[in-house]
């Protein structure tokens, strides 16, 4: 009876630890499979990075660019702007242009705190502006037009009596040679690269700066149009913005044309640039701005007026 008592112990003592080793068996199998999806996550998330540069790399090599570019500052370059966004979207599709006609000055300020991609400027870069990083590219040059209305008998301004008109001095378009009338200034926000370098070129700080009573507007086509609708206005513009609506003075007996700004011997005349901070300066960016200079760029340049780099 001892020995049958023995034996079921055995069996029962046997029968509990097989029993216990499958439970240890299933415990491990549960927890491996708890241990295998949070491994593949982390795996997945660290290529994530990696995946977000392929579209660069893809366009360094292979020539399909995508991406947005954001060009803010001149209104004096818009025209020949606008043409060579439209071209170079139209051979690449998948990039995109914001351009926002904003002034120099301020264009030129956005590239320097990093909020645009580009920065257009009508005018050479101040001393303060030329920091280091800062990459310029001259893409054309440009002449600025003193327009009267077609009206006014004057056909002809001296660099002299043009900073006179400006500081005041001179009133009536009786002394420079026109009727009894007087004169109404029309000049340009505060920002424009236009009137920074018209002022600069006719030194008109040096004779007190504008004359309070002038008529100040934003944009080459607003001071255009004031002109164009009044007989006793003069302003001055961009070449690109002479039409049959406005009539373009000389400027000491030498006629405001491209080929005159670009030989040096019309006096109003500047460069437009481009500016981008080159550290920052993505692949879509520095092929817009090599655009910009290449055969098809700079004939875009022509046809606006403007004067060509080459």
């Amino acid at each position: 009876m001892k020995r049958m008592k023995k034996i079921l112990i055995t069996l029962l003592t046997i029968a509990l630890i097989g029993a216990l080793g499958g439970c240890s068996s299933n415990s491990n199998s549960e927890t491996n499979t708890d241990v295998t999806p949070t491994t593949e996550p982390t795996a997945e998330a660290t290529k994530a990075p990696e995946a977000t540069t392929e579209p660069t790399e893809a366009a360094e090599t292979d020539g399909d660019l995508s991406g947005t570019i954001s060009i803010t500052g001149s209104t004096s370059v818009e025209k020949i702007l606008m043409d060579m966004i439209d071209e170079f979207t139209a051979l690449n599709p998948d990039v995109n242009i914001n351009y926002t006609g904003t002034g120099s000055s301020a264009g030129i300020a956005d590239t320097l705190a990093g909020s645009n991609d580009i920065g257009a400027s009508s005018r050479e870069l101040k001393d303060e502006e030329k920091v280091d990083g800062l990459k310029q590219v001259i893409f054309a040059y440009d002449g600025i037009a003193v327009a009267v209305n077609p009206a006014n008998t004057v056909t002809d301004i001296t660099l002299e009596d043009l900073v006179k008109i400006y500081s005041g001095e001179i009133t009536n378009w009786n002394q420079v040679g026109g009727s009894d009338a007087n004169i109404v200034v029309v000049s340009r926000e505060g920002a424009s690269g236009t009137r920074g370098a018209f002022e600069e070129l006719i030194k008109l700080e040096d004779a007190g700066g504008l004359v309070e009573d002038a008529t100040v507007l934003e944009g080459n086509g607003n001071v255009q149009q004031s002109v164009a609708g009044n007989a006793n206005a003069i302003g001055y513009v961009s070449f690109s913005f002479i039409d049959e609506t406005v009539k373009a003075l000389t400027v000491g007996g030498v006629e405001p044309t491209a080929e005159n700004a670009k030989a040096g011997t019309y006096s109003l005349s500047r460069p437009f640039i481009f500016a981008s901070m080159e550290a920052t300066q993505t692949p879509v960016a520095k092929a817009f701005l090599e655009f910009a200079v290449s055969e098809d760029g700079q004939g875009f340049v022509e046809d606006h007026g403007g004067i060509r780099v080459d």
